[in-house]
């Protein structure tokens, strides 16, 4: 039987709206333990990193010397200890499921995956994630946490964020729908495999999702799977802080999930940007848990 690790990274250092940082609370209240049971996997909760509150930090103490990036000390510390965390629980034959908190968490996710091994990633996100401090238009790391584990631009020489397995050539991002132009750039130019909504719409989400992972997992050790609620439309998961209208429906969601449980190549996992006051009847955080269940096996029949 699988054994799931849960750890709990309770941060809102890289988003713009407070609140995030109960999303891992929310998850668990919301029936992790018991999807998860439900895909015959073992469960065991390892609790939440201690993440200082933003609120008694200064934003900008640690600036990069050009450009902008907000909350940046206190997300590498937060990312640093994430990063043990996942490596320790693949080290012990567990399969680490990060819950956040903003997606900044995921270079830590990253990190700590690519620490011992090359691998590979499937970004189900609205958002590419690509920006860096140079090119973000609001300086918050929730839109950069890709760039960084890439080793793009200001995170080159970060002791932090660097995920050294990991290369654009095995990165995939699925349903794709804002994109800032300077992402756009980096996309082309490292020949990223990137999929819009409208490939979505075109080709369906089977056939992306199986070449998806079959980009991120080839000749690498395992896939990390980043699960950004907002890829889902709003009308489906309101409890987020970026929403993006014309996102994936939630059969569209689960297939993808059980798509990925399908390639059999699922290393490392993360469910971030559930805002509990941004959500109607905690529904965001219970489709984030029937979601996990679905990338861990879980079917009807």
């Amino acid at each position: 039987m699988t054994t799931v690790r849960i750890i709990g990274a309770p941060t809102d250092y890289g988003a713009n709206r407070r609140g995030v940082d109960m999303g891992p609370s929310a998850i668990r209240y919301a029936g992790l333990a018991d999807q998860l049971a439900s895909a015959d996997v073992e469960a065991v909760d390892a609790g939440d990193l201690a993440v200082p509150r933003a609120e008694e930090r200064d934003p900008d103490t640690d600036a990069p010397s050009r450009g902008k990036a907000k909350f940046l000390r206190e997300t590498a510390d937060v990312c640093r200890r994430l990063a043990d965390r996942v490596s320790g629980t693949l080290a012990d034959g567990a399969v680490p499921l990060a819950l956040g908190g903003d997606h900044s968490i995921a270079i830590g996710s990253l990190a700590g995956s690519a620490r011992d091994a090359d691998i590979g990633a499937v970004w189900f996100d609205a958002h590419a994630d690509l920006n860096t401090p140079s090119t973000t238009p609001s300086g918050n790391v929730h839109g950069m946490p890709l760039a960084a584990a890439l080793g793009f631009d200001e995170f080159a020489d970060s002791d932090w964020a660097n995920a050294p397995g990991l290369t654009p050539e095995n990165v995939a991002l699925v349903g794709l729908r804002s994109v800032d132009e300077a992402e756009i750039e980096t996309i082309r130019d490292h020949g990223f495999a990137a999929y819009t909504m409208s490939d979505i719409d075109e080709r369906g989400i089977t056939e992306i999702t199986e070449e998806a992972m079959a980009t991120a997992g080839e000749g690498v050790d395992g896939v990390h799977v980043s699960l950004d609620l907002d890829w889902l439309d709003p009308k489906e998961a309101p409890g987020v802080g970026t929403p993006v209208r014309g996102g994936v429906t939630y059969r569209e969601a689960h297939r993808a999930m059980e798509t990925v449980a399908e390639a059999d190549s699922l290393r490392s996992m993360e469910l971030v940007e559930v805002n509990p006051t941004l959500d109607q009847h905690n529904e965001t955080a219970e489709l984030a848990t029937e979601l996990a269940a679905s990338a861990f096996g879980k079917r009807v029949l």
